[in-house]
């Protein structure tokens, strides 16, 4: 489904990696690793289309994602430092206006749903301002339940998440994969999700990509 080819990125003046290929097909979860500085958001990044390689190319279903362009975007769903949460508005408001943006629209009772089983319900209604960060941080991962994307790209998921929310999230990517999706994430934390036979990229490592063989999750 993903395939990435020679790619090369720099921050400034310094390369952080180059040559790196890798084949991403479905049903699969790949973890980025690396030290601090070594890439990995900068991949994820390029990966998404937010910012240019310097060389090298990467392809969705055989075509570039620049010539894919929103069909590109379609498909993808980004989960980054930020949580993109807007502070004036609730979890349901929140939600609403992301599957707008992600040209995927749910009704009401769906978000109601994705934001009772991230655990949520008795909230809804609530500025995202007056929730705690834990609580920010699991309404934007709301989207994952609603998310009809077959590529997910999500960096440091598991931030200020507690472990009921660690726990749901790696069912969530779990059930991505299972039915026929593609994950890729960088987390610091250890979890059951990133432990056995799962395939791995280490960046700043003597080759840039140390892939082991994919399996199910």
């Amino acid at each position: 489904m993903l395939d990435v080819a020679d790619l090369a990125c720099r921050r400034g003046e310094r390369l952080l990696f180059s040559g790196l290929s890798f084949q991403l097909p479905a049903e699969t979860l790949l973890h980025v690793r690396g030290l601090n500085g070594s890439g990995k958001t900068t991949l994820l990044r390029a990966l998404c289309g937010l910012l240019h390689p310097e060389t090298g190319s990467i392809r969705w279903r055989g075509e570039s994602i620049r010539d894919l362009a929103e069909d590109y975007n379609r498909d993808l769903l980004y989960f980054g430092h930020l949580n993109g949460i807007k502070a004036d508005l609730t979890g349901l408001e929140n939600l609403r206006i992301a599957s707008t943006l992600d040209q995927d629209p749910v009704d009401e009772d769906a978000i109601f749903d994705a934001l009772s089983r991230i655990g949520l319900e008795g909230v809804e209604d609530l500025p995202t301002r007056m929730l705690s960060q834990g609580q920010k941080k699991r309404v934007a991962l709301a989207r994952l339940i609603l998310s009809k994307a077959p590529l997910w790209i999500l960096d440091e998921p598991f931030t200020a998440l507690d472990v009921d929310a660690v726990d749901l999230l790696q069912q969530l990517i779990a059930e991505q994969v299972a039915r026929g999706g593609c994950v890729i994430l960088t987390t610091h934390q250890e979890v059951p999700l990133t432990r056995g036979a799962i395939q791995r990229l280490t960046l700043g490592a003597a080759s840039d990509a140390a892939l082991t063989k994919p399996s199910h999750v």
